[in-house]
Parts: structure tokens; C-alpha cells; sequence
């Protein structure tokens, strides 16, 4: 995890590891102080953990909300290098609740509520032919054409947005803008993949036919931020 603080299940959080590797501390040490104190960090908010295997013995991590944070970091001794820690994650839970209130109001809004419907309707055309696509694929000897389904929303998503945290469906924290330019990018997914398998081409090169014409309009459109503030709009 690169940033200091992330969405997770519309909650900000950050981990363990981010706070030992901010104050210099090793990362055992904490895990001791949040075992020490488990049963005051739950009553904070859930304790979720996660095992990070990347060769070597794994590491336990922990994710903590912004209560459970002020009070682990609390217990810890300040140093200049700590205190600027302790501002940056302050100042970026802050920044994220703000993200996460806008995105929240914005789900309210009835002009995006129309747009994100309007979407569906898109979206559902191209997964229909994105299905004749896995099974075209399939036929001509690909053994992971399942695969198509996310590889080409992820290949829309990065090369239309930058996107700035991971989540369940990255169409529900767009702005309405931004949901007009993915809907305007799986039409023109859609009429790629129909237009190669009606011209019998294989299906990697029909692949690249769609992801060509994705990267076409990320030179036409410039990429924005998601989750975008209210600052930042461009609509």
C-alpha cells in the first residue's frame, strides 16, 4: 500500500506497516502494542487483519480506522520525525473523509443517479458481447478467455483514470463526467470486439483492436483522479 490512508468498505483506514515504516519503528514492536491493547482497539472500531506473503515468513498486518490510530500512536514517543508522521496521517485521514463525504453526497444526486443508470445500460451490452468474445476465444484455443471480463475493465480504468485506492466497483465513486467517458469507452469496446469476431480475426488481435481504440481516447480525453474532489471537477 503506497498511500498513508485508503478506503476500505467507505471507511478510512491505514495498517500497521505504514505506521511502523512512518515512525521509524519496527513494525514486531507495534504488533506487540496492538495485541497488548486489542480489546480497547475493538472498542474503537473492527480489528482487521491480513497475512502479506512475499517470500520469506509471512507478516501479519493490521488495518486501523482513524480512532484506533490517534490512540495507538498515543502510546508512542515523539521525535521530530514522529510528530511530521503524525501530521502527514492526520492531514490525510482528514483528506480522505472529505473525499468519502463528497462521494457519498454525490450518490444522492439525481442527475447522477441517471447517469450511473444510463451506464448500466452500456455496461450490460458490452458484457453480452464480451461473452461471445470469451466464447470466440475460447474456440480458437485461449485456455483463459474467462479472464476478458476484468482484464478489459481494468484496461479501461487505467487508461482512462488514475486511480488513487482499490475498490469493489470503481463506477460507483466516478463523477458524472467520468461516467459519461467509461460509458463512451465500453461502446467503443463493444463495436471493436464485434467487429473482429464478424471479420474472423484471432482474438488477441481483436484484444488489441479494442485496447487501441481505448488508448485513442486517452489521448483525446485527459485522465483524471478517482476518487475526484469537489476542487478538482472538471465538469
Amino acid at each position: 500500500m503506497n498511500k498513508l490512508v485508503e478506503l476500505n468498505n467507505n471507511e478510512p483506514v491505514t495498517t500497521t506497516l505504514i505506521i511502523a515504516d512512518g515512525m521509524n519503528v519496527k513494525h514486531l514492536a507495534l504488533l506487540q502494542l496492538v495485541r497488548k491493547y486489542e480489546d480497547r482497539l475493538k472498542n474503537k472500531g473492527t480489528l482487521k487483519f491480513e497475512i502479506l506473503k512475499s517470500g520469506g515468513r509471512p507478516t501479519t498486518f493490521y488495518y486501523l480506522n482513524e480512532q484506533q490510530t490517534a490512540f495507538l500512536i498515543t502510546l508512542m514517543r515523539n521525535s521530530k520525525k514522529v510528530v511530521d508522521f503524525k501530521d502527514k496521517l492526520n492531514d490525510e485521514f482528514y483528506r480522505m473523509k472529505k473525499i468519502l463525504s463528497e462521494v457519498l453526497i454525490r450518490q444522492k444526486s439525481e442527475a447522477w443517479l441517471e447517469q450511473r443508470e444510463l451506464g448500466k445500460i452500456s455496461t450490460k451490452e458490452k458484457t453480452g458481447i464480451i461473452k461471445e468474445f470469451v466464447e470466440y476465444a475460447t474456440k480458437q484455443g485461449s485456455k483463459s478467455a474467462i479472464k476478458y471480463y476484468t482484464n478489459i475493465s481494468t484496461m479501461e480504468n487505467k487508461a482512462l483514470f488514475f486511480l488513487e485506492q482499490k475498490f469493489k466497483n470503481v463506477r460507483d465513486v466516478l463523477t458524472g463526467q467520468q461516467l459519461q467517458i467509461i460509458a463512451t469507452a465500453d461502446i467503443a469496446v463493444a463495436q471493436a470486439l464485434k467487429f473482429g469476431m464478424e471479420n474472423n480475426m484471432h482474438y488477441k488481435d481483436i484484444y488489441k483492436l479494442a485496447k487501441d481504440r481505448i488508448i485513442i481516447m486517452s489521448e483525446i480525453i485527459p485522465k483524471t483522479t478517482v476518487p475526484m474532489t469537489e476542487n478538482k471537477l472538471i465538469s
